[in-house]
């Protein structure tokens, strides 16, 4: 895992967590609008580093990472930590653990349901089978990555770390974040809550969590996008995310 900051230490600490096969430059828009008044941590997550080849565990320890750097440089208090789709089952290990102090967590698109072995089993072979045809640069393959998953003007990023991306990687993504479960905390009471989600293509998942969790935190504000698949609106919509993000940590509902 690496870190990348922006802003000024003394401000407010945010975190942005990245989805899977993103890259961490997807956050860029946001770096720029919250850094102003945020210190802004993003992580690259593991087996999604640009630099150099590294292999993903778990949701768990990614999550572990995370609160370990920020323990060990800022302490225990974050005032905002959002998640997109696999960032988001990280973002929420982070709050279950009860080892940082959040005082906003944003969950977008987070699969926070067990899904069934067969649902996994495919998704899996689908990760493999992208990756596999990205690294030999199969024309097909990247023209429907732009279209439907993330813009070209992240393609370059994302084709650094899928060439050393390795299989069992994208099997301990898929395995560990949908067995992620939502879980009742006494120190959840304390953080407000924001659970955006689409309505298109896996996004019932999402939906499905988004219940769950107002169901064990009423405090839960659900926005759901009708008419966005997952992720879409972070992604290709950013500014519409932002202004929606910052309506909700400013105290507002979003």
């Amino acid at each position: 895992m690496r870190f990348h900051t922006f802003g000024n230490k003394e401000n407010k600490k945010m975190i942005l967590i990245h989805g899977v096969l993103t890259p961490w430059q997807i956050w860029q828009e946001s770096i720029d609008y919250f850094s102003e008044n945020y210190y802004v941590i993003v992580p690259a997550l593991d087996g999604h580093i640009e630099e150099e080849a590294s292999e993903y565990s778990s949701v768990e320890d990614e999550a572990e990472r995370i609160i370990e750097y920020m323990l060990t440089n800022f302490g225990n208090d974050v005032d905002t930590i959002c998640g997109l789709s696999m960032g988001g089952a990280i973002a929420y290990k982070i709050f279950e653990s009860g080892k940082l102090n959040i005082n906003y967590l944003v969950l977008d698109g987070a699969p926070l349901s067990p899904v069934g072995k067969l649902p996994v089993w495919i998704m899996e072979k689908s990760y493999i089978s992208i990756i596999h045809k990205s690294k030999a640069r199969d024309k097909k393959t990247l023209e429907s990555f732009k279209k439907d998953f993330l813009p070209e003007k992240y393609l370059e990023s994302f084709l650094k770390f899928a060439d050393t991306m390795s299989d069992s990687s994208i099997s301990n993504i898929v395995r560990s974040v949908f067995s992620v479960n939502i879980s009742a905390c006494e120190h959840g009471k304390d953080t407000s809550i924001l659970f955006m989600h689409g309505t298109k293509g896996n996004e019932s998942v999402s939906a499905k969590s988004a219940k769950r969790m107002k169901e064990i935190y009423p405090q839960t504000q659900i926005r759901c996008f009708e008419g966005y698949k997952h992720a879409e609106l972070a992604i290709y919509h950013s500014k519409d995310w932002i202004e929606c993000v910052d309506k909700f940590i400013s105290g507002g509902k979003a």
